[in-house]
């Protein structure tokens, strides 16, 4: 969801020679498998298609490739600096909701779990703004 998001408004905004945006998974769980129907459900509410997405598992060469890695929730932050091949990697991790006032330190609730497809849409659509306009600067 937060790819398709990013790159919706990368692709309003003329950013594309600013930003490129990969989603990928902290874990091989569900490597290969699309989006869970509810989000897929939740982005075509939206105007938004990610039906070809599929889930993959973050690399090194991930890390080597971003700037900035933007995650959902604490387990995510835990596993990706364990994932990290440098501190300097380590450092490019951040929490999504981090950028937004008053939500510093707060996670966007998995909504595998929780089925609240919307309420994380809502979150992302408010924050990745934000992330972009503090980045592009």
């Amino acid at each position: 969801m937060a790819e398709a998001i990013a790159q919706k408004e990368i692709d309003q905004n003329g950013l594309q020679r600013q930003f490129a945006v990969q989603s990928v998974a902290t874990s091989p769980e569900e490597e290969g498998n699309h989006p869970h129907p509810g989000a897929l459900k939740t982005m075509r509410q939206h105007g938004l298609d990610a039906s070809a997405h599929r889930s993959r598992p973050i690399t090194p060469a991930d890390f080597a490739w971003a700037d900035t890695i933007i995650t959902m929730d604490h387990a995510n932050v835990a596993n990706l600096q364990r994932l990290a091949p440098t501190p300097a990697d380590a450092a490019k991790i951040k929490l999504c909701l981090d950028i937004l006032p008053g939500r510093q330190g707060q996670a966007i609730d998995d909504p595998w779990y929780t089925h609240k497809f919307e309420l994380t849409y809502q979150e992302l659509a408010a924050a990745i703004p934000a992330w972009l306009q503090a980045l592009a600067h």
